[in-house]
């Protein structure tokens, strides 16, 4: 069996500047991270590769510098990982980067088990993943939070629903994504940093792919555009009331008025 996890790098801090003119994150010179919802789905893996003796293969879309997120795997025991990188990517929105994210998969392999995290903190759309499995044409299940049986031609899932859990069973190969807290990931081991230190990372550009039109991804491939995108803007003011209780009501009860909240 073969199982691929989807990671990505995103920016360990929120003071990260916008490009005014193409509305996307300036990702160059910020520190990074593993986004924390992949390590769930990464451990997510582990398990499974521990239980059936699978392949664990990882991959990721982004700049080179996202070669530390594939370390970071082998770190935690995946076997091989890969990053999607061509400046043609650039800008994608969700569905050009699913697409560009599928056709990454078809060139690494043809895992029977493909498991995401439920989103990224720096995009929160959760759409890449279902996005993926549909340009690949495989079934997918959204919001697992327990691995309830591993089959030799199935999965059986337990998914968190809005009113309900439910049961399902998903035949390979198929895509999942999963809940925070499905397992508690594991840390980074210093033995397998020294034992994978010179494993080989390829780098997949446009040129790779058996698409290699253009029009299909980064801007060019993104039928929705950010109109305008920009920080908070942080609001330190403060007020503080003292009095009695009767005072505090009554102060409290202008003050509401005032800024028309009530």
């Amino acid at each position: 069996m073969e199982i691929l996890t989807c990671i990505k790098q995103v920016p360990g801090t929120t003071e990260v500047e916008v490009d005014e003119t193409t509305g996307v994150l300036k990702r160059d010179g910020v520190d990074s991270k593993m986004n924390p919802y992949d390590l769930f789905a990464l451990e997510t893996a582990l398990r499974i590769k521990q239980e059936t003796d699978a392949t664990l293969k990882v991959i990721t879309m982004g700049p080179p510098q996202a070669k530390q997120v594939i370390e970071e795997s082998f770190m935690m025991g995946a076997d091989e990982g890969a990053i999607i990188s061509d400046r043609k990517f650039a800008g994608a929105d969700v569905l050009a980067t699913s697409y560009t994210i599928s056709q990454g998969i078809k060139k690494i392999g043809n895992p029977q088990i493909i498991i995401c995290g439920k989103q990224t903190t720096d995009g929160d759309t959760a759409q890449v993943g279902p996005e993926i499995a549909e340009f690949l044409n495989i079934p997918h299940v959204t919001n697992v939070t327990k691995i309830l049986d591993i089959k030799e031609e199935s999965i059986v899932v337990e998914v968190d629903m809005p009113n309900t859990l439910e049961v399902c069973e998903v035949k390979y190969p198929c895509l999942l994504t999963v809940e925070k807290d499905i397992f508690q990931p594991r840390l980074p081991s210093f033995k397998l940093k020294i034992q994978t230190k010179d494993r080989e990372i390829p780098i997949f550009t446009l040129n790779d792919f058996e698409d290699k039109d253009e029009m299909n991804y980064g801007l060019n491939g993104s039928p929705t555009q950010v109109l305008k995108i920009f920080p908070p803007t942080p609001n330190t003011d403060k007020d503080i009331l003292r009095g009695s209780s009767d005072e505090l009501s009554e102060d409290l009860s202008n003050k509401l008025k005032d800024l028309k909240l009530i």
